[in-house]
């Protein structure tokens, strides 16, 4: 449901267009295993923002679905990450781009896979 609320708001939103999504996909949490199986999928965004404007924009969503950060890897409602920005390298304290660890979360290869696009 949190998806499909999420993939509304972005097909309305004029700063970002949602282009494709993959399947969603459960699969057990890590980081912090005391938690509910995970619901995973890959967005396909296009946008005009920055990088940084697009790591801003997903933040303010995420608290918009009620996401709080109490502590690395809590339980969430919805986590927003930017794996890949067109071929860009950003490489800041707030933002990698690509993710760090894409290559090691099958919760982003799978659904990559589904979509031709692993890299």
């Amino acid at each position: 449901m949190v998806f499909r609320k999420l993939a509304l708001m972005l097909a309305a939103n004029r700063r970002v267009g949602l282009v494709a999504t993959s399947p969603i996909l459960k699969n057990p949490p890590f980081g912090y295993p005391d938690q509910p199986d995970f619901f995973n999928a890959i967005l396909f965004l296009c946008t005009k923002l920055s990088p940084r404007e697009l790591l801003h924009f997903l933040l303010r969503t995420e608290r918009r679905f009620g996401r709080r950060r109490s502590f690395p890897n809590a339980p969430r409602t919805l986590d927003l990450d930017i794996i890949f920005f067109e071929d860009r390298r950003v490489q800041s304290d707030d933002l990698i781009i690509p993710h760090r660890y894409w290559m090691e979360r099958e919760s982003v290869i799978i659904p990559l896979r589904y979509m031709g696009e692993v890299r």
